[in-house]
């Protein structure tokens, strides 16, 4: 084997724990996300761990964070919570980089 293709190799592995990582800080994100919304919807017990889990599930809809904003946001505005779209971007973009210090510092 050539130190081109050791080095072809490394780089491979490294952009696919890159991709695990941020797949996980991603769904992470969406968990402290529907917990944060299920906060300020007055949910309680069980069901902010129901609402997290639906939140992450959004994420499959679509390719992107727009399924996730818009379940969210569209949630939040049916449960009477005055809060914007750009908030709630906000919050996500936030809650990302909590969620991927959280994934980096645990190994």
């Amino acid at each position: 084997m050539t130190t081109f293709d050791e080095r072809e190799r490394g780089f491979e592995k490294k952009f696919a724990m890159d991709a695990d990582q941020e797949f996980r800080a991603g769904a992470r994100r969406n968990r402290l996300l529907g917990e944060w919304a299920a906060g300020l919807m007055g949910l309680q017990g069980d069901s902010i761990a129901e609402y997290s889990k639906a939140v992450v599930k959004s994420d499959f809809e679509l390719p992107g964070d727009e399924d996730v904003l818009r379940k969210v946001f569209e949630d939040l505005k049916g449960s009477g919570v005055g809060t914007s779209e750009g908030e709630v971007r906000m919050k996500m973009d936030e809650l990302l980089a909590q969620a991927r210090e959280q994934i980096k510092t645990e190994g």
